[in-house]
């Protein structure tokens, strides 16, 4: 049983570090958004897009995940992403082009967007109940913790070399994955005789694509309205196809529970915030403190540590005492977090930003992975995997909407804004702030009113 247990635990770890490199390489680049807007003369409006296409790319492949871990063992899933991801660094670190540096990063989306579901699969199944809520702290500190590293990962390479050895330091951790999977993924899949549905994907794609769109246009045209309609009208035929077909890509009767769809809104909306954060604080600290990208993307260090040491231990707490206490502790430290830079914005350092994000990735810990948890224990077990496949999408569409959104609202400030562009830029900041702190509250909303529900229940 010792052996069985180190096996699976080997290859929790090999998913975990594809998904570890892959998050952190989602965010590594938010701190060069300066540097490429002069190197390769696009506006920001456009560099954004190395962060949003990835994000997106992620979302879309995540969408067939549900059908595929039921079809294809995880073994062969996993190394097709390894292969992928180590392909798409080879690509962005050697082009010269932005619009193969934009290809590069959706070749390595394909790899994360596999990837993500495969760790929480290996967990969902093979680890004990009893150590359910350790495990997935586990995994929301890899995918909670990465994505606010990645400034800091950037920031620390660009100080002292080129924005490609970015890419090029994570191919032997790709390649460590990749032997580690092949060696220690093991499990069963229970087949699925039913053909995979393409047009319900093709109709999902081409919506995710035209709302994050729309968002990166709005305020400055007029077709930002139009694709956003568009991308709503193409959601609800995928929707109308997916429930008519013969195998559903995302099997979204899960959705029919309350419980599940305030927990979906909830881990939307933090995964919303955090991503968005990761390229508005860079950022900020660059075009309005004049901060350098090492500096810039420092300022998220500190509170990614803090947050990855209480990952762990808000899973402990929700195995000893229910989910409801670290969720509901973790909404209130993450709508004070939010706060804080709006009233603190006129004073706001280096030092008072590492203050805030501090408050900020406590809260988001304690909830992040606990959210995820808890919605899985609220569907029959079957329907485990479409709990892990709609949520994981869930999260990376929020990230990519949060960074499509951070960005346009500074762009949009920059461009039509008056006086100095520190100034343009420090109103953007606002603009962001205040969002993500309605979004926080919302946030304490749903989770207060999803565990209210809960207990009626019991």
């Amino acid at each position: 049983m010792e052996t069985t247990n180190n096996k699976v635990n080997l290859a929790i770890f090999s998913a975990g570090l594809m998904t570890f490199i892959g998050i952190l390489n989602e965010t590594s680049m938010n701190v060069t958004y300066p540097l490429l807007v002069k190197q390769f003369h696009q506006p920001l409006a456009t560099v954004q897009w190395i962060t949003t296409a990835y994000l997106l790319t992620v979302t879309i492949i995540m969408g067939t995940t549900a059908y595929l871990l039921k079809q294809v063992p995880a073994r062969w899933l996993h190394l097709g992403a390894a292969i992928a991801f180590i392909c798409g660094c080879v690509v962005c670190a050697c082009t010269n082009s932005f619009p193969m540096l934009l290809v590069g990063r959706i070749i390595q989306g394909i790899a994360t967007g596999f990837s993500t579901p495969i760790m929480f699969q290996l967990i969902f199944t093979q680890v004990p109940k009893k150590k359910l809520g350790l495990m997935t702290g586990f995994a929301g500190m890899i995918i909670s913790f990465a994505p606010a590293l990645g400034p800091t990962y950037g920031g620390l390479v660009v100080s002292w070399a080129s924005w490609r050895m970015i890419f090029w330091i994570l191919l032997p951790l790709a390649v460590i994955s990749l032997i580690g999977g092949q060696l220690y993924i093991r499990n069963q899949v229970p087949g699925n005789k039913e053909a995979f549905d393409y047009k319900a994907l093709l109709l999902l794609a081409l919506a995710l694509f035209a709302i994050i769109y729309a968002l990166s246009l709005i305020g400055s045209s007029s077709a930002a309205w139009l694709l956003l309609l568009a991308g709503a009208g193409l959601f609800a035929l995928f929707v109308y196809v997916n429930n008519r077909g013969q195998n559903q890509l995302l099997n979204l009767a899960i959705f029919r529970k309350q419980t599940v769809c305030l927990a979906a809104l909830t881990y939307f909306c933090l995964q919303f915030i955090n991503i968005g954060l990761s390229v508005a604080i860079p950022t900020y600290a660059q075009y309005v403190l004049a901060a350098s990208s090492l500096i810039a993307g420092l300022a998220l260090l500190p509170g990614s540590f803090v947050g990855a040491l209480i990952s762990p231990l808000a899973g402990k707490m929700a195995d000893r005492y229910g989910f409801k206490k670290p969720l509901m502790l973790g909404g209130w430290l993450f709508l004070l977090g939010n706060c804080l830079l709006i009233v603190l914005q006129p004073l706001l350092t280096p030092l008072l930003i590492v203050l805030c994000h501090i408050v900020i990735r406590s809260g988001f810990n304690l909830s992040f992975s606990n959210t995820i948890s808890n919605a899985s224990t609220l569907v029959d077990r079957k329907n485990v995997a479409d709990v892990n496949s709609a949520f994981n999408m869930i999260q990376q569409f929020a990230g990519s909407v949060g960074v499509s959104l951070a960005t346009a609202l500074i762009s949009l400030s920059q461009k039509q804004g008056q006086g100095s562009l520190a100034q343009r830029s420090y109103q953007g900041g606002r603009y962001d702030f205040i969002l993500f702190s309605l979004l926080a509250l919302l946030t304490l909303l749903a989770i207060w009113r999803n565990f209210r529900l809960q207990e009626k229940k019991k």
